[in-house]
């Protein structure tokens, strides 16, 4: 089983349609026909969305997502329309709203990868490819990879894996027009992140990013972008190829769902238990620490 432990009631708010809740965002449609996606502070692991949230993690993901944007705004168009919080709306949704341009969104998890580690560790020590693509011998868990790759995944609902696949695959589904256009982005967008990250002292080992069409066809940048829900990022100081290394993510809340002191059997039937506090506040903190360290801007 897997999923929400306890999934949210949408809340209600004049002039919005609630279209969909999500791991961690809840969509609306807005009476001008434009999308509002709030930020929760949920958080999701091991395919569940668990039953304790992280306090300010959905305005650090809405904040930095903006940040990104600005810095990527001479690569790619983007969704955004505004940050301005409908009427009516909770006062809670104050710094977690982007309203956005109706997209045709892309059915592709777009994922750029610089280091071998997750997914692509599994399938590179099974074949020595990774969504198909050769690699040379020897790379580790956290080797940098030779050139940066575009190994897109289909998108999963709630509770299920993403599933890698090939470009061969991308372009059967979305034209090979589209899909080059996808790889192209991606990489591009990547190697900005990676190398505005690596100033900072940050290594970008992997990332994934949402794709659409807006009405007149133009491709844009949606969803979150370069955050630490949506991306790997480790301290360059502490990078030891060989090893899983350190993030700026939810590694606190991994690590204790699969101690002892948790109790939980992630390959059990049941659900995952509430967080304790000591572990909330480490990854909230981390959470702050990459927004900090990302834009050199101090959290408030």
């Amino acid at each position: 089983m897997s999923g929400f432990v306890e999934k949210p009631q949408p809340v209600a708010v004049p002039g919005l349609e609630h279209l969909h809740t999500g791991k961690v965002r809840d969509l609306y449609r807005d009476a001008d026909g434009h999308l509002v996606m709030v930020a929760s502070d949920r958080l999701s692991a091991y395919d569940w969305v668990l039953p304790t949230e992280i306090p300010d993690k959905g305005r650090v993901l809405t904040r930095l997502s903006l940040w990104w944007f600005e810095q990527l705004a001479d690569l790619v168009p983007n969704h955004l329309v505004s940050t301005e919080v409908p009427a009516g709306a909770p006062a809670d949704w104050a710094g977690r709203v982007m309203v956005c341009r109706a997209l045709t969104m892309v059915p592709v998890e777009c994922v750029a990868r610089g280091y071998l580690t997750g997914s692509g560790l599994v399938e590179y020590t099974a074949s020595r490819t990774v969504c198909g693509l050769a690699l040379p011998e020897g790379l580790v868990d956290g080797s940098e990879l030779p050139a940066p790759l575009f190994t897109p995944a289909t998108k999963a609902d709630v509770g299920e894996h993403d599933e890698n696949v090939s470009y061969e695959e991308v372009a059967h589904r979305v034209g090979a027009e589209t899909a080059a256009q996808l790889r192209q982005l991606t990489l591009a967008v990547y190697g900005r992140g990676r190398d505005t990250a690596r100033e900072r002292g940050i290594i970008l080992a992997d990332t994934k990013f949402e794709f659409g069409h807006t009405a007149e066809g133009e491709l844009v940048l949606a969803d979150e972008v370069l955050t630490p829900d949506s991306s790997r990022f480790w301290p360059a100081d502490r990078w030891e190829p060989g090893r899983a290394q350190p993030s700026y993510d939810k590694q606190f809340v991994r690590d204790w769902l699969t101690s002892d002191a948790s109790g939980w059997d992630r390959r059990g039937e049941q659900p995952p238990p509430p967080l304790p506090p000591e572990v909330v506040e480490r990854t909230r903190a981390k959470y702050v620490e990459a927004y900090e360290l990302l834009t050199g801007l101090p959290w408030t």
